[in-house]
């Protein structure tokens, strides 16, 4: 008798969806469902609950979201605020309707307030302000964390959260103006080796410091949480900050950054910094110790993993690089 959990994964065509789906994949696991943006609007309410009541779902990898860097926040705020907080609220409450046994929401690190204390600890949810370049996300994300708090508090589910830092790797988006860093850097130096550009600017003073992960480790560290057993996951967190950060431990300048990835890329022109841009938080590290002595830690040196999403987007064709992915 095959007694594997069918296992939801929404968001499975995103970075770190797919990431997911594959690490479930390598580990034996065949019962995986997915639906594509056009096959399920998980913005609406009546189609998620039909999606759940037909499929009988047993766990969940709600990856599904709306990203984008400092100028997409800035855009289109109340798309990154509706869009959100809608999935978050769909996909919970009807997997609680349909008796999901175990949820897993990710969130984002940008939860935290703009200045808290380095390394960021879990408990510094909600103890500050937040950077206002992304606080619409960030207001969603953390609403996000308490959804599920509040249904495991008031219903006895098994709804966990999980916190990762900025994320690169296979699948990412590399639209020119709604990406994050490293992909944004990536392709802005691999145009101007391809064009022998002199110089590459770089918004901001390079300053801020930033940790990364590669998007394969996170995906690892989701389905290991998934699989603690509950008195474990209960032990390692607070009823009230029941989140746990995903990292390295480890940052860089956004400089270094840029020079890592020049040098990945093989650029050799002058790197320039505009110091008319905003920067953002001034640093923002994570505490990840909860997470080590659950038995996890990262595993992808960034040189490497820069190396491997290097790779990936250099076999993207054309049509892929002109859109932007969720």
């Amino acid at each position: 008798m095959n007694t594997q959990p069918r296992i939801y994964v929404a968001g499975h065509q995103g970075l770190v969806g797919a990431a997911i789906v594959r690490a479930l994949a390598a580990r034996g696991l065949t019962k995986l469902v997915t639906r594509s943006h056009a096959e399920l609007e998980l913005t609406n309410q009546a189609q998620v609950h039909d999606f759940f009541r037909n499929e009988k779902i047993d766990q969940v990898y709600l990856a599904a979201a709306r990203v984008g860097g400092i100028h997409a926040n800035n855009t289109y705020p109340a798309e990154f605020i509706y869009d959100n907080m809608m999935v978050q609220a769909n996909v919970v409450h009807e997997a609680w309707g349909a008796g999901v046994q175990k949820l897993l929401f990710l969130g984002s690190s940008c939860i935290y307030p703009r200045l808290a204390p380095q390394p960021i600890r879990e408990e510094y949810l909600m103890s500050g302000m937040l950077e206002p370049t992304n606080e619409p996300y960030a207001m969603a994300k953390i609403a996000g964390i308490k959804l599920c708090e509040s249904y495991n508090r008031q219903y006895g589910t098994d709804f966990r959260s999980v916190m990762p830092t900025n994320l690169y790797g296979p699948g990412d988006n590399y639209h020119p103006e709604n990406s994050h860093v490293i992909p944004a850097l990536m392709r802005r130096f691999h145009e101007a080796k391809e064009t022998d550009a002199p110089e590459v600017v770089i918004w901001g003073s390079g300053k801020p410091m930033r940790e990364f992960l590669y998007v394969d480790d996170m995906a690892a560290a989701c389905v290991h949480v998934m699989n603690l057993d509950r008195a474990t996951y209960a032990a390692h967190t607070d009823p009230m900050h029941s989140h746990l950060n995903v990292g390295t431990g480890e940052d860089v300048t956004i400089a270094e950054l840029a020079r890592l990835v020049g040098a990945t890329v093989g650029y050799r022109g002058r790197i320039v910094f505009d110091t008319s841009k905003p920067d953002g938080t001034p640093r923002k590290l994570l505490d990840v110790s909860k997470l080590k002595g659950l038995g996890w830690q990262a595993s992808t040196p960034l040189p490497e993993g820069l190396r491997r999403a290097y790779a990936a987007y250099r076999g993207l064709q054309p049509a892929q690089l002109a859109g932007s992915s969720a």
